[in-house]
C-alpha cells in the first residue's frame, strides 16, 4: 500500500490531534460510545501518520461556526414564534361558524360585508366562509392584499376549517369555534 506520509512512527502530537478529533465527533453525538472507545484504542495502537489518517477518514466532518450560528438563531427564532403563539391563542376573539342556512359570508372592512372588521389590514372585501354541501366550511380568500391565515399559513386557495382552528384577516385573527346552541 502506498502512503503520502513516510512510514514512521506517529508522533505524540498527531495521536493527540485524531483523537481530539474522536472526542469531538462523539460529544456532538455523531459517532458512538462504542465506536469511540475503540478508535481510541486503535489511535494509541497506531504504528504511522496513515493508521491515524484512517481513523478520522470516515468520520462525519465538523460543522462550521457559521452553520452551528445559523442553528441556534434558527432554534432561538422557532422556539420565540412558539412561545408569542401559545401566549397570543386564548387571547383570540372567538369567532362562532353561523348555524343558519346561509351558505356564504364576506369578510371585509367594507359596509356590506358580513363580518365588518375596521382594521385598516383588512381590505374591503377580504375573504368568505363558504358551507359546504356536507356542513362543513371552507376559507378563501379574496385577493386580499395582507392575506387570510389559516393556523399561520397564508392561503392560496381554499380551505377547510373546523373548531379550534385560527384564522387571521391581515392582522385581525380569530379562533374558530363551533356554533352556540340557542334556546
Amino acid at each position: 500500500m502506498s502512503s503520502t506520509h513516510p512510514p514512521f512512527r506517529a508522533s505524540d502530537g498527531e495521536r493527540d490531534r485524531a483523537i481530539d478529533e474522536l472526542r469531538d465527533r462523539a460529544a456532538e453525538g455523531r459517532i458512538s460510545h462504542d465506536t469511540f472507545v475503540g478508535r481510541v484504542d486503535q489511535a494509541l495502537r497506531a504504528r504511522n501518520r496513515d493508521e491515524l489518517d484512517r481513523l478520522v477518514a470516515d468520520l462525519p466532518r465538523r460543522r462550521s461556526f457559521r452553520q452551528r450560528l445559523t442553528d441556534v438563531v434558527a432554534s432561538a427564532s422557532d422556539f420565540t414564534t412558539s412561545l408569542r403563539a401559545a401566549w397570543r391563542r386564548p387571547r383570540l376573539p372567538r369567532l362562532a361558524l353561523p348555524d343558519d342556512d346561509r351558505a356564504r359570508y364576506v369578510v371585509g372592512r367594507g359596509s356590506a360585508c358580513d363580518l365588518v372588521l375596521s382594521d385598516l389590514t383588512v381590505s374591503r372585501v377580504h375573504a368568505e366562509l363558504r358551507r359546504e354541501d356536507d356542513g362543513g366550511w371552507m376559507l378563501v380568500d379574496l385577493g386580499s392584499l395582507n392575506g387570510t391565515r389559516l393556523n399561520g399559513w397564508r392561503l392560496v386557495g381554499p380551505a377547510r376549517i373546523k373548531s379550534g382552528d385560527e384564522i387571521s384577516f391581515g392582522d385581525c385573527g380569530f379562533l374558530v369555534s363551533s356554533p352556540q346552541p340557542t334556546g
